[in-house]
């Protein structure tokens, strides 16, 4: 697993993001670049403090497994639900989305603490990688980046 505190990693990352373009089309899942972008960056800054709104009773009900779930080592399979406040259906533009994404994981690899999940409460910084690195690198095989 990478982790985006450790500056190579970090510019691995990033270089992998640049590989992304407005035409870039995912091998599964109807999202286009930009708005993969905009909910890698929603996912991203809950992890980074920011509150969830309407969080369904369901989701909370499940915590405990959704949390364990995005830190355990296991991969996330191709087409997985997506949390209803993290779905991203209108149409960006892509350079804006980009540029908002990596203003936010700058945030992110600012913040060297834990921070607080609406959901998940304290997460460690090991835990706020686990979690972001493997979102994202799903979504960047998703890409084929």
């Amino acid at each position: 697993m990478i982790n985006l505190f450790d500056p190579k990693d970090y510019a691995n990352f990033v270089d992998r993001i640049h590989q992304l373009s407005a035409d870039s089309q995912p091998k599964w899942g109807k999202m286009s670049a930009a708005q993969m972008l905009k909910h890698c960056m929603e996912v991203q800054d809950a992890c980074n403090g920011k509150p969830l709104q309407n969080v369904s009773f369901f989701i909370k009900l499940f915590k405990g497994f959704i949390k364990r779930s995005v830190l355990n080592d296991k991969p996330y399979p191709q087409n997985s639900p997506t949390a209803p406040q993290y779905l991203v259906t209108e149409e960006l533009d892509f350079t804006k989305a980009k540029e908002d994404f990596l203003a936010s994981l700058t945030r992110f690899i600012e913040n060297t603490g834990s921070a607080e999940h609406t959901l998940f409460g304290t997460l460690s910084q090991q835990e706020r990688n686990k979690a972001i690195a493997k979102h994202h690198l799903h979504h960047l095989e998703q890409f084929g980046v």
